[in-house]
């Protein structure tokens, strides 16, 4: 040992040069490309801000958002386990990136590392040809036939689970955001893979998407005994099990059964089409995709159904006019559920929906990684490997009269602010990537505000700070949104 110790030490002052130098190119490095953007002046060694991004990430996005602003191009700049990093705060600009989304310019990402966690072959990663025939097969998801289909679906399990809220409240306030997921998850499962999904599949099905879900939030990792590498693994098994299921849709939508879910909608156009035209795909692939909304429904509809219910509480007025509303075209007494057409009826309701994403939008940050040297402005070139964070919150609080007010009336046809503004509504993304299946998302929030508002007397245990947001990753109310709930409907 001491042999060693002393063939050593001449060289320890060079391995500490060494290393002193690799720290100071990764300085210049970040501030070459950072150049005159705002930002952090100094970084932390490799793993840059990523501890603060971890430990506190309200706190950092609000920072990057206030550098952003500070500068008329609304942008700023930061640096995150190797990676450099843009925070866009400007509508505009994030439109350029959105509009730009193809091997030569920005590829969509959905997470800083969310190749490891969702694969190589995912639907946010296609580009050209490709992701336009995936979109074109999922269109048949989403007609009135089928969001009928899941409309159905849905009011039976929120239903089941209000009633489920409502005994274990007994008046007292109990936090909604693990219930709220509860009812997604199971709300989701049951939409996309219907009966497919046998009751213990199910239960591992909820243990994995849990891991998954604490995994984002983590350092990326991927060594045993960390939360990332569980949630990779969490990822594999989900899809394989989701495959699982397409495999049995397919086999009932060639029996001729009529379909009952989201993936026997996507079976029966996929046999459709091979009898036209033959094309290739393999379960696992399409249990990829469901996956995919999974993710997408479970996570950011539990944000949006949370918000709703602060919303609707700090502001009587609009949960009168909801209630008032929705009773012109449904009465629970009777037994009877909503129609997809008196959905579409419901105006003032489909209002409220889309206030409640425009303020609050799920998925603050859409994620893009450059895969070229980019101009984006006329003074300042996104370097190629550059990991780009269009902030579509940020958009919803520019253009829009009185941004900051939770005013649903901005979407009605008298003001149309949705039409006017449309450039900074982008909670649903933009360009050939926006969100296929916002119409079943809208729908979804609509269905609970209309059953929640007309089935559930409830009030808000506000104390100091329970407004402000915090990430799971999606937002939510910091105090996970704790109401005191009793059954209202007579019957």
């Amino acid at each position: 040992m001491e042999l060693t110790w002393s063939i050593l030490t001449p060289y320890i002052p060079y391995f500490v040069s060494l290393l002193a130098l690799l720290l100071l190119l990764e300085q210049i490095s970040y501030l070459k490309k950072k150049r005159f953007l705002p930002g952090p002046t100094l970084v932390f060694p490799f793993i840059g801000n990523a501890i603060s991004l971890v430990t506190n990430p309200t706190s950092f996005w609000d920072l990057q958002s206030s550098y952003a602003k500070s500068t008329p191009l609304g942008i700023s700049a930061n640096y995150i386990i190797g990676h450099y990093i843009l925070y866009i705060y400007s509508s505009d600009l994030s439109h350029k990136i959105f509009a730009n989304v193809r091997p030569d310019a920005f590829h969509l990402i959905g997470h800083p590392f969310g190749k490891k966690l969702f694969g190589e072959h995912n639907l946010i990663y296609m580009f050209g040809q490709e992701h336009k025939d995936l979109r074109r097969r999922i269109a048949p998801n989403f007609t009135p036939r089928a969001l009928q289909t899941y409309t159905n679906i849905q009011q039976r399990i929120i239903l089941k689970h209000l009633e489920s809220w409502c005994k274990i409240s007994q008046g007292k306030s109990i936090p909604l955001r693990i219930l709220c997921r509860d009812m997604n998850l199971e709300t989701s499962q049951t939409v996309f893979v219907g009966p497919y999904l046998k009751e213990e599949s199910r239960k591992r099905f909820n243990v994995d998407y849990n891991l998954f879900n604490v995994g984002l939030m983590k350092l990326p990792i991927d060594l045993p005994g960390f939360a990332f590498r569980d949630a990779r693994l969490a990822v594999e098994r989900l899809v394989d099990t989701l495959g699982g299921c397409v495999e049995e849709s397919e086999k009932k939508m060639k029996s001729g059964e009529e379909p009952t879910c989201l993936i026997d909608f996507w079976m029966q156009e996929s046999l459709r089409e091979l009898s036209e035209k033959p094309f290739e795909y393999s379960y696992r692939e399409i249990g990829g995709h469901l996956f995919d909304f999974l993710f997408a429904a479970q996570d950011a509809s539990t944000s949006s159904l949370l918000w709703a219910v602060a919303y609707l509480d700090s502001h009587p007025h609009v949960l009168e006019k909801v209630r008032k509303e929705v009773a012109k075209y449904w009465v629970p007494e009777d037994g009877s559920i909503i129609t997809g057409e008196q959905l579409r009826e419901m105006k003032y309701t489909e209002a409220v929906a889309r206030e409640v994403v425009r303020i609050r939008a799920p998925a603050t940050l859409v994620p893009h990684i450059a895969g070229v040297d980019f101009q984006l402005t006329e003074n300042y070139v996104i370097p190629k490997g550059t990991i780009v964070f269009p902030s579509v919150f940020d958009s919803s609080f520019q253009g829009f009269t009185e941004p900051e007010a939770f005013d649903p009336d901005r979407f009605t046809e008298e003001r149309q602010e949705d039409r006017v503004y449309k450039k900074n509504f982008l909670a649903f993304g933009a360009g050939a990537h926006q969100c296929v299946g916002q119409r079943y998302a809208i729908n979804h929030l609509m269905l609970f505000i209309a059953m929640f508002a007309t089935l559930v007397d409830f009030k808000r245990d506000r104390t100091d700070g329970c407004d402000e947001i915090a990430y799971v990753p999606t937002i939510v109310p910091k105090d996970d949104c704790r109401v005191s709930l009793s059954w209202k409907c007579a019957s």
